[in-house]
């Protein structure tokens, strides 16, 4: 593989805004999305792939046929990941920084100097003294989330290509849109991927094997109050805005909050109010457990507290809707044990002891598991994805790269 070549690619990729919009109507929600998946297609037709597309969702794919594998029929080994960056923050004139060699300590991004990459928050830092960072100015996300996975999967295809001595499974490409807003698979089939197992290229560090991710639904809640001018209000108004802050107030702060848990802990989420104001404002908040059984009660809990809500606001009325969003991977792993063997596998013969860890979120390999398709997700060499502070580490991008070259080898003996 080319480390070089690695760095360009990703550099070239971030500088593409591809923001998704939560509130947009169409798919992809975002142009930069479909830039983004007309230049990844033109640079893999440029490698030779026949087969490859970008669909009229923006979904590109292509197929890398196998080589000296010990079937005539192999495993078809999908590598999957996502065009779009976080709507929470922006992700438009990213301007990178690289560390090379990097010395220790904290890191004090330029753009905002109020913005500090320190190593009490980021412990891993520790372990990575003369490697190369990439850190934004600050203003920014890095979109490491999920542009560093896309640009290892690019580098592992051309890294194959370019050494026909290299055994490998055939590999079907797949890189989607709008993940970060949980409409990643909306437009895929398993039909359209082909394949047995995919891994998506989405996780932090390096040597990860992420196994179970939360199961999560969302509950839309719509406060529609009586706006009338306030000269008038007495009796008559009935103020959303006001409404909104009781309900929260109702939610648990100290225990089932992202503030206040970790590990295997679920939780309530509020993130996002939009509203016309006095007469109609819509929160909308997160349901996350790994037992998928515990979002009932969460559901409960969101719906009690717009019945007390209603209670002290004569006239008031709320909506709840649940929405149904992705289930733990955990359960669909097991039923293709090879997924996550391999992957182990391919890391032991690199030297290296892969670590099966968990995800408080989600990926696209969440739905794609729960279809019938199973999808560890694995280290693409980012950290504290989604904000200024997100950062990657080049050398662990590479380790990735070796990871899948080696993870097509041996799924390439695999004779299925």
């Amino acid at each position: 593989m080319n480390r070089d070549r690695l760095l360009e690619r990703f550099l070239r990729y971030i500088a593409i805004d591809t923001m998704a919009q939560g509130d947009a109507e169409g798919y992809p929600s975002s142009p930069g999305q479909l830039e983004l998946g007309r230049l990844l297609l033109g640079e893999l037709q440029a490698m030779g792939l026949a087969d490859a597309q970008q669909d009229e969702h923006g979904i590109v794919t292509a197929t890398l046929p196998g080589r000296n594998t010990a079937s005539d029929t192999p495993p078809v080994v999908a590598l999957c990941s996502h065009l779009d960056t976080s709507p929470e923050t922006s992700g438009a004139n990213i301007k990178p920084q690289i560390i090379e060699k990097y010395a220790g300590g904290d890191i004090v991004l330029p753009g905002d100097t109020s913005k500090v990459i320190t190593v009490d928050a980021n412990p891993e830092l520790k372990e990575l003294e003369g490697r190369t960072l990439i850190t934004t100015d600050g203003t920014t996300l890095l979109g490491a989330d999920d542009k560093g996975g896309v640009a290892i999967i690019m580098e592992t295809v051309q890294s194959l290509l370019e050494n026909p001595e290299l055994p490998h499974c055939p590999l079907r490409i797949v890189f989607t849109c709008d993940e970060e807003i949980g409409h990643g698979v909306d437009k895929l089939s398993l039909e359209k991927i082909g394949a047995t197992v995919c891994y998506t290229l989405d996780g932090q560090g390096s040597s990860e094997i992420d196994v179970e991710t939360f199961s999560a639904d969302q509950a839309v809640v719509t406060f529609h109050g009586v706006n009338i001018h306030p000269a008038i209000a007495k009796g008559r108004m009935v103020n959303a805005i006001r409404a909104v802050g009781d309900f929260l107030c109702r939610l648990p702060r100290d225990i089932l909050s992202p503030e206040s848990t970790d590990q295997r802990d679920g939780f309530l989420h509020p993130y996002d109010l939009a509203g016309s104001g006095v007469g109609q404002m819509k929160l909308k908040v997160l349901l996350r457990d790994f037992d998928a059984a515990q979002l009932d009660g969460l559901a409960k809990r969101v719906r009690d507290a717009a019945d007390a809500t209603i209670k002290e606001f004569p006239g008031l009325k709320i909506d709840v809707e649940i929405q149904r969003q992705y289930r733990n991977m955990a359960e669909g792993l097991l039923n293709e044990p090879r997924a996550v063997a391999h992957a182990e596998e391919a890391l032991k013969r690199l030297g290296r002891s892969g670590k099966q860890t968990i995800v408080r979120g989600g990926t696209d390999g969440s739905r794609l598991t729960e279809m019938g398709l199973p999808t560890p997700n694995l280290s693409a060499g980012g950290h504290t994805f989604h904000s200024a502070l997100e950062w990657a580490c080049l050398d662990e991008m590479v380790e990735s790269v070796e990871w899948l070259l080696k993870l097509a080898e041996v799924w390439g003996e695999d004779k299925g």
